[in-house]
């Protein structure tokens, strides 16, 4: 054999020899640059991992099993380039010791019930206070602090489950919850919970992503273009407890029935906005169940990247952040600053159980609870603008 042929071959096999020996992590990152690593570990006894979706336009989802959480998002901006589109941390245990809800599963009531108390077939239930009077988002831990069991995991989809037992934080019933992540061929995400329940008890979920739809957290939300399907929202008091009853956003800073910047009026002297200090509010949505029309459509010029939410929720929590304080720091050493990301919460209002104004959020043995939401992105500005006043059949 030449001899030629015969260095190039042993070149080749001291290179591979060399990459066998490179620790897993270093081969096997993800698009958006997690190292799948970093997730593995015991927690409460239960194994937690990273999972990877894609789809053949190179888009890609991650997700872990710890609060059944989404990670990253891999999405192409104007120009095809794939970029990250929400927060995280890029390791579980930064998820599990710092209690920030990035891209979480919320239950097994997201919001606040206020007593907190609720009462079913007359039967009354105490429930977690967390020392204000209320319990928020289900108590603690939540949904989002438990490693949810991998039912099973394809290319494009990650079936999860988690079982809360009878009197988990004081409500009542075992309820059984089921939540199927998908990655659709467009770089759609569905979002699809099913629940049952042993015995009466209240049930509201939502995914808890915060958005930067630009793809670069240092840029603020507040430049991006906002549409909501909504005339109303759920009115709080001075202690941020919802009173029952729905504000017109007309004439208010809370109007998106046209697209509006997000920081046009943040800062308005307004009574609700002062008691939030931003937005962190549910809207009522105008078709409230109709998965075929958009909730809400969000849009970043920078990098012509839209997002629409659609829903059976009846309502949509917008988030701007304003609690962030530059404290956390996220992947790729990102520090996130106030305002850096919008959370789109689709869910029933708070206190709804003792609200009976609002749309039940009830549960009874033989019932199923099922909710879905899917975010859309887009690059077609003239697409998204038509969206806003048109159905779009999902």
């Amino acid at each position: 054999m030449n001899m030629k042929i015969i260095r190039s071959l042993k070149i080749i096999l001291s290179i591979i020899a060399v990459a066998s020996c490179m620790p897993a992590g270093a081969q096997s990152l993800t698009l958006s640059g997690l190292n799948p690593e970093r997730f593995d570990t015991i927690i409460d006894g239960k194994h937690t991992a990273l999972y990877t979706l894609t789809n053949a336009k190179g888009c890609e989802a991650c997700i872990t099993n710890y609060g059944a959480r989404l990670v990253s998002l891999m999405e192409p901006n104007w120009n095809g380039r794939m970029e990250d589109v929400v927060l995280g941390y890029d390791n579980v245990r930064d998820y599990h010791t710092r209690g920030q809800n990035f891209g979480a599963t919320v239950g097994r009531y997201i919001g606040r019930i206020i007593g907190p108390k609720i009462t079913i077939d007359g039967t009354t239930y105490k429930l977690q206070e967390n020392g204000k009077g209320v319990i928020s988002h289900g108590g603690k831990p939540g949904f989002a602090n438990r490693v949810w069991d991998v039912v099973g995991v394809g290319k494009q989809n990650i079936v999860l489950r988690y079982v809360s037992p009878d009197g988990e934080n004081g409500f009542p019933g075992e309820l059984t919850t089921t939540l199927t992540y998908t990655l659709r061929d467009d770089g759609a995400v569905e979002v699809d919970f099913k629940a049952t329940t042993t015995k009466p008890t209240v049930v509201n979920l939502a995914n808890h992503s915060f958005f930067n739809i630009s793809g670069n957290p240092e840029h603020s939300v507040e430049v991006q273009n906002l549409w909501i399907d909504s005339k109303k929202i759920a009115a709080y008091d001075k202690n941020k407890n919802v009173t029952g009853e729905f504000m017109k956003v007309k004439h208010t800073p809370f109007d998106f029935t046209k697209p509006r910047q997000i920081g046009e009026r943040i800062n308005t002297d307004d009574e609700q906005l002062n008691v939030t200090g931003g937005y962190d509010h549910a809207f009522a949505l105008n078709h409230a169940g109709d998965l075929s029309r958009p909730a809400a459509i969000l849009y970043d010029a920078q990098s012509g990247r839209a997002l629409t939410v659609y829903t059976t929720e009846p309502a949509l929590q917008v988030y701007t952040g304003n609690g962030l304080k530059g404290n956390q720091v996220g992947k790729k050493g990102i520090v996130y600053k106030r305002r850096c990301a919008v959370c789109l919460e689709t869910l029933h209002f708070a206190d709804s159980p003792n609200k009976p104004q609002f749309p039940s959020t009830l549960l009874r043995p033989g019932q199923t609870y099922h909710s879905k939401t899917v975010f859309v992105f887009s690059t077609d500005p003239p697409l998204i603008m038509r969206a806003c006043q048109t159905p779009h059949h999902q």
